[in-house]
């Protein structure tokens, strides 16, 4: 379990190719830190530490994450955002994110305000039922607040702090993004949808 509030934007050092997964090592300062059978969120999407050092770390990407989330997409060098798991009795600053990725985003457009900036992401029609104005949703790990919502569409606000401690400053028209929808809608449109089908 995750919050949404990213503790370290960390660097993609190699990628190896398995088998039609990915082996991947990450740079990040808290790498020292980690220790195998660890859940670490990497761009919202929950991974397994497999190897650590006091620089970097390794996960073991399967093929099913490669084809729900941009991790097929990553290049050496590219910005990742970083939450360790929640600690059991740990402040909750963000909201209840899993890590699970439902699929994935691309930004629209990118509007400079005057102390934030407006991100529009286009995403798959079959998610709207899963969100609300003013709701919650992570986007590559980020907890954020639906500003903004059409059929196809969703507007989140970046103020200045996020857009300094995450990758946001990285993305522009095109660039995709993990979507992860909030858990507690998930189950609550799940239940209504079994309720109408049972009648």
């Amino acid at each position: 379990m995750f919050t949404g509030i990213i503790k370290e934007v960390g660097r993609i050092d190699t990628i190896e190719p398995l088998d039609g997964g990915r082996r991947l090592t990450i740079a990040a300062d808290f790498s020292g830190k980690l220790r195998p059978d660890e859940s670490v969120s990497i761009n919202g999407a929950c991974q397994t530490v497999v190897r650590s050092d006091d620089a970097t770390f390794d996960v073991v990407t399967i093929e099913e994450t490669l084809r729900k989330t941009t991790f097929g997409q990553l290049q050496e060098g590219d910005p990742v955002n970083l939450e360790r798991a929640m600690k059991a009795g740990g402040r909750l600053d963000g909201h209840f994110v899993q890590g699970h990725v439902d699929g994935t985003g691309e930004m629209v457009s990118v509007e400079r305000e005057g102390t934030d900036w407006l991100y529009q992401i286009r995403f798959d029609p079959s998610f709207r039922r899963y969100l609300i104005n003013v709701g919650s949703i992570a986007l590559d790990g980020i907890s954020l607040t639906v500003a903004r919502l059409e059929d196809d569409v969703l507007t989140v606000a970046i103020i200045p702090h996020t857009y300094e401690h995450t990758n946001v400053s990285t993305w522009e028209a095109g660039t995709p993004v993990n979507l992860e929808f909030d858990m507690i809608g998930k189950y609550v449109v799940g239940f209504m949808e079994q309720q109408e089908a049972t009648g």
